[in-house]
C-alpha cells in the first residue's frame, strides 16, 4: 500500500497485482508515528482479528478471528492507562472509542499489530483496516477501503497476511 500520487490522504492497495483506492490518516504517511498525529504508520502491520457489526456485515469464510461487536465494546486510547491500544468493556472511565459506531466504518474492522507488543507511549492506538467513508476521506491513521472491496478481500485475510505501508 502506498500513497496515491498527488494526495497524501489517499492510497494505493495493491492484492497481487489489483490494486484498490484507500483512505489514508489525515497526516499521510509517516516513519514517525506519534499519539494523535493522524498519521499512517510507514510498516509492516500483521493482521491480527477482527470485529463486525452482525446486523450490517457478514465475515463469510474468513479465517482471521472474527468478534461480533455489540454495546460493550471500546478501545482504549489513553497512552498512560494499562489497557492502552486494547479493547475494553464499557463503560470504561479512560478515555476510549466506542466500536459500535453510527457512521457504518466499523461495520467491519480489521485490527493490525501497530504497537500491540510491545506497547509503547504515545506510539498510537487502534491502526485498524475500517471501511472508508465516502469519498475516502481521510482517517485517524487507519487504513479504509469500500464494504465491497473489503468483502472481497477478508477470506483472503488469515494471520499471516501483512499490510506493507511504503511511500
Amino acid at each position: 500500500m502506498r500513497a496515491k500520487p498527488g494526495d497524501r490522504c489517499k492510497g494505493l492497495l495493491n492484492v497481487g497485482g489489483t490494486v484498490f483506492p484507500c483512505a489514508l490518516g489525515r497526516g499521510g504517511i509517516s516513519s514517525r508515528k506519534r499519539e494523535g498525529d493522524g498519521a499512517t504508520p510507514l510498516a509492516r502491520m500483521r493482521i491480527l482479528s477482527g470485529y463486525f457489526r452482525r446486523d450490517r456485515f457478514a465475515p463469510g469464510n474468513s479465517r482471521l478471528a472474527m468478534t461480533p461487536i455489540d454495546a460493550s465494546l471500546g478501545w482504549c486510547e489513553v497512552p498512560d492507562d494499562r489497557n492502552y491500544n486494547r479493547p475494553v468493556k464499557l463503560p470504561y472511565a479512560a478515555s476510549h472509542e466506542h466500536m459500535l459506531r453510527e457512521d457504518r466504518l466499523y461495520d467491519v474492522c480489521i485490527v493490525l499489530d501497530w504497537n500491540i507488543a510491545p506497547r509503547r507511549r504515545g506510539r498510537g492506538s487502534a491502526i485498524f483496516f475500517h471501511l472508508a467513508r465516502p469519498g475516502f476521506t481521510p482517517t485517524q491513521g487507519c487504513v479504509a477501503v469500500t464494504a465491497k472491496v473489503m468483502a472481497r478481500l477478508l477470506p483472503a485475510l488469515s494471520n499471516r497476511t501483512v499490510l506493507t505501508v511504503t511511500r
